[in-house]
């Protein structure tokens, strides 16, 4: 990992009450990522973690006020949180038919039709299977650092991304998953070996979104301990108090 800036942001003077958060940019191999961390975090006492996901496509930069302030919410509740630039966003090279993939499902939605599985496995899958190993080397490199340690979260971003972080790696403890997105059918199998606690966040309007494949998959994850919270509304319609509740599970499974 190497940084390439860091600096303390002044929590006090943006209207929410937090303490001060540090901020350090860096890069891992062929990508980059943002850390932030409660200022009081050190080796004596070291913090928690969550991995902030985000929607294919968009790119860190344009993202960055919205991963700023989860980030600063979970530095009140003594918890760190890492993002990295998603597979083929921001300057990141596109990924191999993701354009062609992506225009195949406007095509579909157009026609007020169905995607087909084809499609959605086009679209999804090699963004996962690009994205996990890059979640877990980055997993890898901050766990190094002598103030972060303990539990591990996953927030958002691709269900089908956080589904398989899930599912394989042990470090991640508890998962915060968005119902946003389209879903493989390979993701409802690997679905069924998530045994983490999770909370699932599903908008029923979300024109994006197939809500009856959402209900599918959250049926499906093997988890004893899972919670759907389901509000009206579109993709971006999401209730503050939402992201409130997601944050108190957080707090619950991960301490801080």
């Amino acid at each position: 990992m190497h940084l390439t800036s860091e600096r303390l942001l002044d929590g006090d003077g943006d209207g929410y009450g937090h303490g001060d958060v540090s901020e350090r940019e860096f890069t891992l191999g062929d990508f980059s990522g943002i850390l932030w961390a409660p200022a009081t975090a050190s080796s004596s006492a070291p913090v928690p973690l969550i991995l902030l996901g985000q929607p294919g496509g968009f790119g860190m930069r344009r993202m960055y006020p919205r991963l700023l302030a989860r980030a600063q919410s979970a530095a009140a509740l003594g918890i760190a949180t890492v993002c990295i630039e998603p597979p083929g966003a921001g300057d990141r090279t596109p990924l191999p038919g993701a354009e062609q993939s992506r225009a195949d499902l406007r095509r579909a939605l157009d026609a007020d039709e169905q995607p087909t599985a084809d499609v959605i496995d086009r679209l999804i899958l090699p963004l996962v299977d690009r994205a996990v190993p890059e979640w877990q080397i980055t997993l890898d490199e901050v766990l190094d650092l002598g103030e972060i340690g303990g539990r591990v979260g996953f927030s958002g971003g691709v269900i089908a991304i956080g589904t398989r972080l899930a599912a394989i790696d042990p470090r991640i403890t508890a998962a915060g998953l968005f119902a946003g997105s389209y879903v493989p059918r390979q993701t409802l199998d690997e679905a069924r070996r998530v045994t983490i606690p999770l909370h699932v966040l599903l908008q029923w309007d979300d024109e994006g979104n197939d809500r009856a494949m959402a209900l599918e998959l959250f049926d499906a994850f093997g988890s004893t301990e899972k919670t759907l919270s389901a509000n009206l509304g579109g993709h971006t319609g999401i209730p503050v108090f939402a992201g409130e509740e997601a944050m108190r599970f957080f707090a619950r499974h991960l301490g801080g």
